[in-house]
């Protein structure tokens, strides 16, 4: 009867007080969120209540087993065991714990903070940091679980001794590998992208998603993703549009005849402006820029608070001008001229015509002489 009794009292306790131990432990922590809502850890640290139930059961099974006196032949993997479960649980509680603080860090510094572009400054290093975080805690565990077993702890000696050589092996057979963690890292710190920033790579528009250790995923305007080494961003140029402020001006172009109203279409750019709730109104013009054979060109520049009402400004400013040229200057619009060329006078007067017979001219390919 004993037999069966202490092994009930040992791991069904065990489970029992784990159970009390974490259902106490979230109510505290539901009444603390619920208390100061101006801060979002303690809501936050709800989410490692598994792993913290699994170390207080892991704990109790690990220093009260040998007293349960059940399977004392496989004692020894199983305390291996209970030791395994609760050094990976204990990592994993860390890093919800490490996730937790600096979520709560980052929240509160976008919350203090109005400059959009240093919020991402920080929101970038600080997912950097919880990766780095994560990575460390994760060695640190397989190492001391693999520690837990004698033959690692024999071989210990060798492989130290062996280190430098290992290193130097791994370090030339990932030299792309860690070129990008160090490029991730001088991205993190050095603040040259951030997510969230507007960025053109390749020819590609879009915008930073992801950034890890590794790799950056740009999210372009047609929702592809462009995944790209951290590397590249360190080694080639690219533009980053949203460094220091958002602000930028673009330009329209538009091609019409040499006899288009270029003051009228200054005045029409200012009303169509006007209404145009993304134009920042900072400035606007409308030159002439180029002049060709047949038409000339034409060039207004418009400014917006950032890259997305900068397309939405620049779109509509090209469209309703155009219309507007068509509906009430349908002239100004590029043509082909099919007519003939005005010739010069001969030195009696008369105008000499394509063929070269003085007072004739041509009209659409027949020529009549001149009355």
């Amino acid at each position: 009867m004993d037999d069966v009794i202490r092994p009930l009292i040992v791991v069904g306790g065990s489970v029992v007080i784990t159970l009390v131990i974490g259902w106490a432990t979230d109510l505290l922590l539901r009444k603390a969120d619920e208390r100061h809502h101006e801060t979002p850890l303690w809501g936050l640290l709800r989410r490692g209540r598994i792993p913290y139930q699994l170390v207080l059961c892991a704990a109790l099974l690990r220093g009260s087993y040998d007293q349960a006196r059940l399977l004392e032949s496989h004692q020894a993997g199983i305390g291996r065991t209970l030791t395994l479960v609760l050094i990976g649980s204990a990592a994993w509680l860390v890093i919800r714990i490490a996730a937790a603080v600096v979520e709560t860090t980052y929240t509160r510094y976008a919350r203090a903070h109005r400059d959009a572009a240093r919020v991402r400054r920080v929101r970038t290093q600080v997912t950097l940091i919880m990766r780095v975080v994560s990575a460390i805690v994760g060695v640190v565990a397989v190492a001391a679980m693999l520690l837990t077993f004698p033959a690692f702890r024999a071989a210990g000696a060798s492989l130290l001794a062996s280190a430098g050589i290992l290193g130097i092996v791994a370090g030339v057979a990932a030299q792309s590998t860690l070129s990008n963690l160090f490029a991730g890292l001088q991205i993190a710190f050095g603040d040259m992208v951030r997510i969230g920033d507007t960025v053109v790579v390749d020819g590609e528009w879009g915008t930073v998603e992801e950034i890890t250790l590794t790799f950056l995923t740009v999210r372009t305007w047609d929702e592809r993703r462009i995944t790209m080494p951290v590397s590249y961003f360190t080694s080639k140029p690219f533009e980053n549009w949203s460094r220091g402020t958002p602000q930028m001006t673009g330009i329209v172009f538009w091609h019409v005849d040499h006899t288009a109203p270029v003051e009228t279409m200054r005045e029409k750019l200012r009303d169509i402006l006007r209404e145009c709730p993304a134009w920042d109104g900072r400035a606007y013009g409308l030159d002439v820029t180029d002049t060709t054979p047949n038409t000339m060109q034409v060039r207004a520049l418009v400014t917006a608070k950032d890259a997305d009402d900068l397309w939405t400004v620049r779109v509509k400013v090209r469209e309703q001008m155009i219309r507007w040229l068509a509906d009430e200057h349908p002239y100004a619009l590029p043509r082909v001229n099919t007519a003939d060329a005005v010739l010069p006078p001969s030195r009696d007067g008369a105008r000499i015509s394509p063929d070269g017979v003085p007072g004739q001219r041509r009209y659409h390919g027949a020529s009549r002489p001149e009355r």
